[in-house]
Parts: C-alpha cells; structure tokens; sequence
C-alpha cells in the first residue's frame, strides 16, 4: 500500500491566495489595481483576476509584493471555466472538452467553477464533469453563492467524482462581484518560490488546501498512518469514497492509520471550526 501525499515537509512556506477574482473589467466593485492592493491590504501572498471572457494585464500592475497569476473565467456558452496561468483569451467552445484541451495546450490549468450554483443545484451538470478530463479541479467551495440560489459547497460533486476515479483537486474561492465577497475563501498553497510559475506548477500537484477560516499547519504520512494537524481547535473528520465518514477527533490532531484491509481509494480530511470556518484537504490517494 501507497499513500500519496500531495503535501510538501512543513517547513515549505504556506502562501495564502485566491483565484477567482473580477474587476471592473467584468462586473467586479473595483478596478484591478485597487482590486490587487484591496487582497494586499488582507495579507494576501498571490492573486489571480479572472475577468469573464477577458484577460486583464497584470504587467503594468503594483502589485503591492504579492504574485500575480495572469487568467480569466471562460463564461460564455457553457459552465464556467477558470483559466489559470492565461496567455490569451481562448475560444469559448459550446463543447467545453475543446476548452480543456486549449487550455493544457497553452500550458494552463482548468476548473470547474460553482457546481452546485443556481436553483436547479446544477450549473455544471455531474455527467459532463465525469465525462470530461484535462481539468485538474473543481469548486468545492465558493464564496459568491452564499448570496445567489444553489449551494456555495460541492464536496458531494467532489466525492462522487473521486470514487469513480477521477484525480482532482478541491478549490475554495471569493468569486469577488461585490466588496463584501473579498476574503471569504481561499487557497493556501505550499511553495518555495515566490513566482507565478512556483504557484501554477503547485496547483497542478496539488500542494494547497482550500478554507474559509481554518489553518492546516501539516499533512504528513508515515506509512500506513496520517496525521492532521490545525492551527485552532476544531473537528477534524477522514471521509474516503463517496463521502463516507472514517474518523473524527475534536482538537489540534486527527491521527488515522488505513488499515490493511480496506476498500477505498482516497481520503480527504475536512475541518470544521466555530462560526462555520472550514478548511479541506486534498485527497490523499490510496494505491
């Protein structure tokens, strides 16, 4: 048995970012410059403006010493798309599996945005994230639908997803339309370079977590044992295929040892905290 574990020793820095980010350059509350120092001004370390269908220059910004990713939401004729890491603004292909493509050609990164957004539940429906492959996540939190129809959660996507097989990983957003939406969620990425590149390469092996207010201070596995271990405490919870709960712990540590005979294939640890603070971790896949 194989436990890969997606997290770097914990004496790699932790970089607190957001990705999902609009300006006045789509229907955001402010112009990017004031956007970027507003996520600075919060202790922001990278930020990505992801304008609808439009790529906003980050060259000519200050960014006030945190990393700017360049990207863009690719919104129009399907479910939304993030486009991490952006040269250009890509064709919004009807059939998003041709937008998946153009972007791993052009070295970028892919995800799915809001799931469960929208009265239906169902902005992008589950068949079309099983079908399709070249993104490397989904929205398992974002911020914005706090306030819309839908569910701003989609771990349910998330688990029904990983137990048919797919390796994805979990995001957490603003999705920032308004003032109020800055600083609801965000990702916390693990890098030893503080560079745009650093932060992609990160992302696509999956050495973040996301949250919404609680600090994971390490993941760390000694064969056939995990330990999780937080900044405050919380309730620490191991969830492996389709949600299926395998141990909890109210504290600073969970501590769990995949027993020889089991029958699945990942587990991700969410902790819960006061006032409705979150965070997740990646899966750690089980081979």
């Amino acid at each position: 048995m194989r436990i890969l574990n997606p997290y770097l020793d914990s004496s790699v820095a932790w970089l607190k970012g957001n990705l999902h980010t609009h300006t006045t350059n789509s229907d955001g509350p402010h112009s990017p410059q004031a956007t970027v120092r507003a996520y600075a001004q919060r202790g922001y370390d990278f930020l990505m403006l992801s304008d609808h269908d439009h790529l906003t220059g980050v060259e000519g910004l200050d960014p006030h010493g945190m990393i700017l990713v360049p990207g863009n939401e690719i919104t129009a004729n399907g479910p939304h798309v993030l486009h991490v890491g952006a040269r250009s603004v890509l064709a919004p292909y009807t059939d998003r599996q041709q937008v998946f493509d153009a972007i791993q050609a052009e070295g970028g990164l892919a995800v799915c945005n809001h799931p469960n957004w929208e009265s239906s539940f169902n902005h992008c429906p589950q068949e079309m994230l099983a079908e399709w492959n070249g993104y490397i996540g989904i929205e398992i939190y974002n911020g914005v639908v706090e306030w819309l129809d839908g569910n701003p959660s989609a771990t349910d996507r998330w688990d029904r997803l990983l137990a048919s097989g797919k390796r994805i990983w979990g995001f957490a957003h603003d999705d920032c339309h308004r003032a109020e939406d800055l600083g609801i969620a965000w990702v916390m990425l693990q890098s030893r370079e503080r560079t745009a590149e650093a932060v992609v390469d990160g992302l696509r092996h999956g050495r973040f977590y996301a949250s919404t207010g609680i600090e994971i201070s390490s993941v760390r596995v000694d064969g056939a044992r995990i330990r999780i271990e937080t900044g405050v405490p919380c309730r620490i919870s191991a969830f492996s295929d389709h949600g299926y709960r395998r141990a909890m712990s109210d504290g600073t540590v969970l501590e769990f040892v995949v027993p020889v005979a089991h029958s699945y294939t990942y587990l991700r640890f969410e902790c819960a905290g006061n006032y409705g603070r979150m965070a997740w971790t990646q899966p750690l896949f089980i081979e």
